[in-house]
C-alpha cells in the first residue's frame, strides 16, 4: 500500500525491559537502574536509530510492597534525568512527565524551558494528572477526575502564557546600546483561577522552539481533554479495533475544537517481546511473569472492577451483566473501560481474565513473537488507521530492547514507512509540526 504518511516511533526509558521477573537475569544491567549510564546508553542507541523522541512517565508515590520483588515505580526524577541525556545526545527529542495536580504551573513551566534551552529545542511535556500519590502532597483523597481535568486546563494555559510571558524575541543581547532584552516584550499574565494564581513573568526566557504536549488519558474526558491540548497521545489501544476508534475520535474532536484531524498524533504503547522464534518469545513472556502470584492478579483485576472475583471459579465466563454500572471506585478509568471492553467482546473465564495483558499490564497493544511479527502488526495498525505511531515498551529482556533497535527499526525503514535520517533539529520538526 502507498502511502505518504510516516510512522512517529518513541522509546519508552522507564526500563521495561526489566519488569516482572527480568530483572532478575544476568544481563540486565538492573544495579545500574539509578545511574545515568545506563540511560545515556539506551539514549545514544536510540538516536543512531534516529527515533522521534524518548519518553519518560513518572509516578509520585511508591508501594513498598512492591520493592520486594521488583522496581516497581522506584525510579530518578524525570526532568533531572532528561537533563543529563540532553548533555549526551543531539537530536532526538526528549518527552519528561510533570502532573499538573500536585506542582505549581511556574515550577513546571520554568523546568520544562529551561530543559528546552538545554536540549536545543527537543524537549516535550507529557501532561498528567496523576492517580496517586496525593498523600505526600497533603490531600487526603485524589480529587475525582472532572475536578482534575478542570485543573489540568487551567494549568496548560497557565504554562503557556508564562512562556509567552517572556518571549525568545524578547532577548536582544546589544551590547553597544546596552540592552540585554526589550523589557515592553516582557509581561506578566496576572492569572487568578480557579486552581492557580499565578503573576509572572517567567524568569526564564522561551527558547524558540515549541514543546509538543503528550496526554494519555483515553476516557471521554481524557479524550476531550487531548483534543484541546495534545499534540501526540500515548494510547493504551490493546486491539487493532480499539486504535480505529480511538484515533477517529479524536480526529473528529479535534476538528470540533477547531483543530486540524491531524493534530493529534495516536502513538499508542507497544508492548514488545521479542525473540528469534515465536516459541522462544512465548517463553520470554511466561518467564518474565512466572512469578505473578495469582492473588496479586485476582485483586487488580478486582480493583479495575469494582468488584468481588475471589469467589468465583476459574472457569466462570465473566459477563457485562455481571459488572457493575457504571463503577465508581476504580484508579483507572481509562484503564477499566479497556477492561469492560474486553470482556463486552470476548466473556472471558476468570483465569484468562486475569491472565490478559489488560489485567496483568497495562492494556498496551502486546507483541509475543519475532521482528518480523512486530514490524507486521505495526504496518497492519498503521495502514488501518489505527495508529500515527508507537511508543515502544519493550519487555522480558535487554534483547528485546535490542531487536527493537536493531531489527524492527531499520524494517520500517526499509518498507519507507520510518526516516533513515533526521531531517531537523527540534522535536516539534520530528513530529511534523513545523
Amino acid at each position: 500500500m502507498t502511502t505518504t504518511r510516516h510512522l512517529h516511533v518513541g522509546l519508552s526509558l522507564a526500563a521495561t525491559w526489566l519488569s516482572g521477573s527480568a530483572w532478575r537475569r544476568a544481563d540486565s544491567q538492573v544495579e545500574g537502574l539509578f545511574g545515568s549510564d545506563f540511560y545515556i546508553d539506551v539514549a545514544r542507541r536510540a538516536e543512531a536509530a534516529k527515533l522521534d523522541f524518548l519518553f519518560r512517565p513518572d509516578t509520585l508515590f511508591l508501594d513498598p510492597a512492591m520493592t520486594a520483588t521488583g522496581p516497581g515505580f522506584s525510579s530518578l526524577d524525570p526532568s533531572i534525568l532528561i537533563a543529563s541525556l540532553a548533555r549526551e545526545t543531539q537530536r532526538i527529542g526528549l518527552v519528561t512527565t510533570a502532573s499538573t495536580t500536585f506542582y505549581p504551573p511556574y515550577v513546571v513551566a520554568r523546568q520544562l524551558q529551561s530543559l528546552n534551552w538545554l536540549s536545543g529545542g527537543r524537549i516535550g511535556w507529557n501532561v498528567v494528572t496523576s492517580l496517586d500519590g496525593q498523600r505526600n502532597f497533603g490531600l487526603n483523597d485524589m480529587p475525582p477526575a472532572e475536578q482534575r481535568y478542570a485543573q489540568a486546563e487551567e494549568f496548560t494555559a497557565v504554562v503557556r502564557q508564562l512562556w509567552n510571558s517572556y518571549p525568545a524575541e524578547a532577548l536582544r543581547f546589544d551590547r553597544a546600546s546596552g540592552q540585554f532584552a526589550d523589557r515592553q516584550r516582557i509581561q506578566p499574565i496576572n492569572h487568578h483561577g480557579d486552581y492557580c494564581q499565578v503573576e509572572g513573568p517567567l524568569n526564564t526566557p522561551a527558547a524558540g522552539a515549541s514543546i509538543p504536549l503528550f496526554q494519555a488519558g483515553a476516557s471521554d474526558i481524557g479524550r476531550q481533554f487531548a483534543a484541546r491540548i495534545a499534540d501526540a497521545t500515548f494510547a493504551a489501544t490493546p486491539d487493532i479495533d480499539a486504535g480505529i476508534e480511538l484515533r477517529n475520535d479524536l480526529r473528529a474532536r479535534a476538528l470540533a475544537q477547531g483543530r486540524s484531524a491531524d493534530s493529534v498524533r495516536v502513538m499508542p504503547g507497544f508492548s514488545c517481546y521479542l525473540a528469534d522464534t515465536r516459541d522462544q518469545a512465548r517463553e520470554l513472556f511466561q518467564a518474565t511473569h512466572a512469578d505473578t502470584e495469582r492473588a496479586r492478579l485476582l485483586a487488580k483485576a478486582e480493583g479495575l472492577l469494582d468488584m468481588e472475583l475471589s469467589g468465583l471459579a476459574d472457569d466462570q465466563p465473566i459477563t457485562l451483566a455481571m459488572l457493575p454500572t457504571p463503577p465508581h471506585r476504580v484508579r483507572s478509568r481509562t484503564h477499566t473501560e479497556l477492561v469492560y471492553r474486553l470482556i463486552e467482546r470476548e466473556s472471558p473465564t476468570l483465569d484468562e481474565l486475569i491472565r490478559r495483558p489488560e489485567v496483568m499490564g497495562s492494556a498496551h497493544w502486546l507483541v509475543v513473537g519475532t521482528p518480523d511479527d512486530a514490524v507486521t502488526e505495526i504496518v497492519e495498525r498503521f495502514e488501518a488507521g489505527a495508529a500515527d505511531g508507537i511508543i515502544a515498551l519493550p519487555g522480558g529482556s535487554n534483547e528485546s530492547l535490542n531487536r527493537f533497535l536493531d531489527q524492527v527499526v531499520p524494517a520500517l525503514v526499509e518498507r519507507g514507512l520510518f526516516r533513515s535520517d533526521y531531517s531537523g533539529s527540534t522535536l516539534a520538526d520530528h513530529l511534523g509540526m513545523n
